[in-house]
């Protein structure tokens, strides 16, 4: 409900205020500590990137009541949104957009975790769980670049707004694909993302599709196995319905004005 989000909103605000906050049947403030207030912001950051890499990749909608709040606590404390930008960055290095190349005397295993996979004495963590992980971040954050918390500031700009988009959209085209994460994170960012993007740049947005589907996707398949090609096939479908209707969907879960009645 809004008015739950609300609550959760101030009562962040409100620590990170300094004001004193009621938490587990105690008073908390970050004035408490000389470093009370950069380790709230620090531990605050981590926590929306996990929710990112897990609620967000079970519950795709969920991505949009944590966007909303985390956009407008940046906006209020922009500490807390580099340190967010910093997390995500090093858990998910596909948000920046950067594929890391090995360099020479990186073990196998320290490679993998640059990859951002979760590697635990010696064993890495499954395919699946590894795209399932990537995939929420990406959604979160391309959630986060196109909500505003709607009782902010209404004159100042987004501080993460939609032109950081559309530069991460550019800037993967310029990538050579990989199999299975490129296809993933272009559907999962388009899917979430595109109906705002195609608002803000028309024209320049549809261009950018169509190459997608003419130039970049046939790149993806070409360094694509017969067993990886089911992210592939859902964002060539997805293309090719945008195109041929001319139109973006909403992504399914985006916060309607009536949610904020509730």
């Amino acid at each position: 409900a809004g008015s739950k989000l609300r609550e959760v909103f101030d009562k962040i605000n409100n620590l990170l205020s300094g004001k004193p906050v009621q938490t587990e049947g105690q008073t908390v403030s970050v004035t408490q500590h000389p470093q009370g207030l950069e380790f709230v912001c620090y531990k605050l950051a981590e926590k929306f990137v996990k929710h990112g890499e897990g609620e967000v990749s079970f519950h795709h909608d969920s991505a949009f009541p944590i966007a909303v709040v985390l956009s407008g606590i940046w906006e209020l404390h922009p500490r807390v949104g580099d340190i967010f930008l910093a997390h995500l960055h090093r858990k998910c290095p596909y948000a920046v957009p950067f594929y890391p190349a090995r360099k020479e005397g990186t073990s196998i295993e320290e490679y993998q975790r640059m990859l951002g996979y979760e590697v635990h004495d010696s064993k890495v963590e499954e395919q699946d769980h590894f795209l399932k992980r990537m995939s929420g971040m990406i959604r979160l954050y391309a959630a986060i670049i196109q909500l505003r918390w709607p009782y902010g500031n209404k004159h100042g700009g987004h501080p993460h707004g939609l032109s950081y988009g559309w530069r991460w959209l550019a800037q993967m085209l310029n990538l050579e694909p990989l199999a299975d994460v490129t296809p993933m994170l272009l559907l999962d960012f388009l899917e979430v993302c595109g109906s705002a993007l195609v608002k803000q740049y028309g024209i320049q947005f549809w261009k950018t599709l169509f190459f997608i589907q003419k130039s970049y996707i046939p790149r993806i398949e070409a360094v694509t196995s017969s067993g990886q090609m089911g992210c592939l096939s859902r964002l060539k479908s997805f293309v090719q319905k945008c195109l041929q209707e001319k139109e973006i969907p909403l992504p399914k879960g985006i916060l309607t004005p009536s949610f904020w009645r509730t």
